[in-house]
């Protein structure tokens, strides 16, 4: 996008983004497909097999985003780094999100549904927190609040408001 163009992204929004989605994956999304991948194991261990790298991936990605988080607080310190080192970690970042979620879209998510019943649902649902979203809740987590109010901003511009 914008870097590529030879533009300079605001490191202060990509920052907040990926600290958000890493707190919001780690203390709610991945946990809870862990919950469903251990009722998945009990109903179908054949599927739960062809799904079990979910676990992996997990980690991996975990391990990529403190990377790239780090890597923008460089930047955020000023510090030289080359150009072509930052969007490969971005392209990379970015890649191994969307491949992640189209896994769990296409692969794990069809064999939960196929193979839990609606008592399990129902047990996971008892067993997993529903911790009000810390951008777009009702009520913004302080450190969230810029974030929310430059990414409100840029909405409004590209909508031409």
């Amino acid at each position: 996008g914008v870097f590529n163009a030879g533009g300079t992204p605001d490191y202060d929004i990509v920052a907040g983004i990926v600290e958000y989605l890493r707190d919001w994956s780690d203390h709610w999304h991945h946990p809870k497909e862990d919950i469903i991948l251990d009722k998945l194991r009990q109903r179908d261990p054949a599927a739960a097999e062809a799904v079990g790298e979910l676990e992996k991936g997990h980690e991996a990605l975990a391990a990529l985003t403190e990377q790239f988080l780090e890597l923008i607080h460089e930047v955020l310190r000023e510090e030289e780094l080359p150009r072509e080192r930052v969007s490969r970690m971005a392209a990379e970042f970015i890649l191994s999100q969307r491949r992640h979620m189209e896994g769990e879209e296409s692969v794990f998510l069809p064999a939960a549904e196929r193979a839990l019943t609606s008592e399990d649902w129902a047990d996971i649902a008892m067993r997993i927190s529903n911790p009000e979203d810390p951008l777009f809740g009702r009520s913004v987590e302080k450190r969230f609040e810029t974030l929310r109010r430059d990414l409100m901003a840029f909405d409004r511009e590209v909508a031409g408001v």
